[in-house]
């Protein structure tokens, strides 16, 4: 028997849902039949779709608790409901700590930490009032598991995200689920600013053990599953969505010289 996941009649938020990771997260909540409103500081240049359908956008800074407040509440009057929130927005500029001051690594913080945890009690004052509740997903980061350099305050931020996400698990339940997908390295429109031309992004997908970078449709499968009733019973999880994660370097140079 094959196995479906249908999310028609839910509503989905999709913070920074409208490119590269956030988009593959819209798409795919869009063909398991969600209704879905992506929100960023500025319009997309196109509106993200998919199976027909086309996702809502809505302005908002997320670092305006009362602009979050106000976003939330209008998605709950213009649609009767919430019932899934991804907290996909984020990111950092490449910067060694050294060559930043507290300020700057404080804003990476806030963008990676601080928005998700506004935008997680504004959908928690929504979800908390249905009989169904909700779910929400934190979208972290392989650099929050490990030592992140040139990153250090993103890296920190995605595992406290991590953590926070345990603590509301327990503090929402049972009525909202709470949980973390933990990325590796995706590939999107800017993987050419990291990794180079198409070689380039080849010779690190081969660092991967599946063999390839993350496409974001897996992501969005992945956010699916969490946002459906199939995963009724998992909360507090961080499921990793890395392809295996990354190859210890010691094996390597244990073998470099025994051909």
């Amino acid at each position: 028997m094959a196995v479906t996941i249908d999310l028609s009649g839910s509503v989905a938020v999709v913070t920074g849902g409208t490119r590269g990771v956030g988009a593959g997260i819209t798409r795919a909540l869009l063909e398991a039949g969600a209704e879905v409103v992506t929100c960023a500081r500025r319009p997309p240049a196109a509106p993200v779709a998919a199976a027909g359908r086309t996702a809502r956008f809505l302005p908002v800074d997320l670092r305006d608790p009362a602009a979050v407040t106000a976003f939330f509440e209008r998605v709950r009057d213009d649609h009767g409901r919430l019932d899934t929130l991804v907290n996909n927005a984020g990111g950092t500029p490449y910067r060694t700590l050294a060559d930043g001051d507290a300020a700057q690594h404080a804003r990476v913080v806030e963008l990676n930490l601080v928005a998700p945890l506004t935008a997680s009690l504004a959908a928690h004052r929504v979800m908390s009032r249905q009989p169904a509740g909700g779910s929400i997903v934190m979208v972290g980061s392989v650099s929050g598991t490990r030592p992140s350099p040139g990153t250090a305050a993103y890296g920190a931020a995605k595992a406290a995200l991590e953590n926070l996400a345990r603590t509301m698990a327990v503090e929402w339940a049972p009525l909202v689920r709470v949980n973390t997908l933990v990325l590796g390295m995706v590939r999107t429109e800017l993987s050419r600013l990291h990794y180079g031309d198409e070689d380039g992004i080849a010779a690190v997908g081969r660092t991967v053990p599946l063999g390839r970078l993350a496409a974001p449709a897996d992501i969005g499968d992945a956010c699916v599953f969490l946002a459906s009733d199939r995963a009724a019973y998992v909360s507090g999880a961080a499921l990793h969505v890395h392809g295996g994660g990354e190859r210890p370097a010691f094996l390597d140079a244990a073998t470099a010289h025994h051909p």
